[in-house]
């Protein structure tokens, strides 16, 4: 949760805390400062702290500036007690980021003080009903939040990645505002913290990508989705492993804290599906398909329905040809268990490859790893060409940095395949891509680690799509 510090009075200062408290994100906490307390309907007690106070008085605001606030936005009507406020925040954080809204054509250097001109704000609305003028910038388009600037913060799992690796279907990175001038994007380019992305493409594809740009490790499985599901089809597991390939997918479900819906298709075996109905709780829903027809339909519709965010298979299921293309399809991530204990996983594996999908799954694979207390262990086969590797090398480790979780980098001159197989405790991390659905036996004389993943079958895999 980010703590947001609003200093308000006036007229238009109440206006913006009202339209503050009617927006729908819950990812934010408020601490209002007024001179005035006012009275507000609808307050989230959770999301909203009101103070009365004169920010003004260095004394009482460096009392509440001892927590750590990403940002403060100040709406007052007295140009010297704004320029008195900032001074004061300044004095205290040097480098907090502060929002004004100017009305009196000040002036500030400080390349952390944003200020919001009033008077343009209307001429620039005003602007847009005159015939024969150009929009520009604010409110071009049809105004459906097709167009979206992002401010790029420290922690973004998108900091120091190349904007060419980041799957950009349905909307596109178009322009970079980076130490308040305009950087062209190309594909050669590394997004920096604290850049302003203007983005363009479906509205709906834009809430996940902010949600993406946003999120901090501890979010999986967003932004993916919110829930788990367990798909179970007894025609096809081991009826003597369901309990045991039930118990590892509930463990994993405590890692992550979130809801778990586990289904059953074709039930043929009533005490084993007894067994599984002793874990129904309040965060655990158990659903049986007694006719078990239209599959995929019932498999989709459930993906949508109960907002997934991972889909949980035993390794049988996810051998299977026709159920693997349907996993892909549904483009969420696939935690595919083995028949080897899960609770004894130390280390999250990744095997370096010449592309770069590797890259483009990071952010999901440090989140992961954070929550299930993984180390990261990335396996450079150096019989490969290594330029396309080591730049994915140079990305891991910048977001180690960001993220302070470490990695290991381990250089093989044997495959990594028949290392791992030598290997305990650890669980194989890889894109989830078109061609690991083709058919097994089209594999056998790649040299693709990424098709040979079968090879590990015997390992608790996680397939990450490549693409939000």
């Amino acid at each position: 949760m980010k703590k947001i510090l609003i200093i308000s009075d006036g007229d238009v200062g109440e206006h913006f805390i009202r339209r503050t408290i009617d927006t729908y994100t819950s990812e934010n906490i408020y601490y209002v400062v007024q001179r005035k307390a006012k009275e507000y309907k609808d307050v989230n007690p959770k999301r909203f702290k009101f103070y009365e106070f004169d920010s003004t008085s260095l004394y009482k605001l460096s009392n509440l500036l001892k927590m750590d606030f990403v940002q403060v936005i100040i709406a007052m009507e007295n140009q010297l007690d704004v320029e008195n406020t900032i001074k004061n925040i300044r004095t205290i954080k040097k480098q907090l980021r502060v929002i004004v809204l100017n009305r009196w054509n000040l002036l500030n250097e400080d390349p952390n003080v944003v200020l919001i001109n009033s008077n343009e704000i209307l001429a620039s609305r005003l602007l847009d009903y005159l015939p024969n003028v150009p929009v520009i910038a604010q409110n071009v388009g049809i105004g459906e939040g097709e167009i979206m600037e992002v401010l790029v913060p420290f922690g973004s799992s998108f900091v120091y990645r190349h904007i060419g690796v980041i799957e950009q279907k349905n909307w596109r990175i178009v322009a970079i505002y980076r130490n308040r001038k305009l950087v062209m994007p190309n594909r050669r380019r590394m997004i920096q913290p604290n850049d302003l992305l203007l983005l363009v493409g479906e509205p709906t594809v834009l809430k996940s990508v902010y949600r993406a740009i946003k999120r901090e490790l501890g979010q999986f499985p967003e932004p993916f989705g919110s829930n788990i599901y367990v798909y179970i089809d007894m025609n096809i597991v081991n009826l003597k492993t369901i309990e045991n390939f039930v118990k590892m997918a509930i463990f994993a479900y405590e890692k992550l804290h979130q809801k778990l819906f586990i289904k059953i298709v074709n039930p043929n075996n009533i005490s084993v599906i007894w067994k599984i109905k002793e874990y129904v709780n309040d965060d655990i829903t158990i659903d049986i398909d007694y006719n078990s027809l239209n599959l995929k339909e019932n498999f989709f519709s459930d993906i949508k329905t109960y907002h997934v965010g991972l889909v949980i298979v035993p390794k049988e299921m996810f051998k299977n040809y026709s159920i693997r293309q349907t996993l892909y399809e549904a483009h969420v991530p696939v935690l595919k268990i083995a028949d080897k204990t899960f609770s004894s996983v130390k280390d999250a594996v990744i095997i370096l490859s010449d592309n770069r999908d590797i890259e483009k799954i990071s952010s999901t694979i440090f989140d992961i790893s954070e929550q299930m207390n993984f180390n990261i262990e990335l396996y450079n086969y150096l019989n490969e060409h290594q330029e396309a590797k080591e730049q994915v090398i140079e990305h891991y480790y910048n977001l180690s940095t960001i993220f302070s979780k470490n990695i290991k980098v381990i250089k093989e001159s044997e495959n990594p395949i028949k290392v791992l197989k030598q290997k305990d405790d650890f669980i194989h991390l890889l894109p989830f891509t078109r061609k690991l659905t083709k058919r097994r036996i089209y594999s056998i004389f790649s040299t693709d680690s990424e098709r040979l993943y079968h090879k590990l079958d015997d390992y608790h895999q996680i397939f990450i799509p490549v693409q939000i």
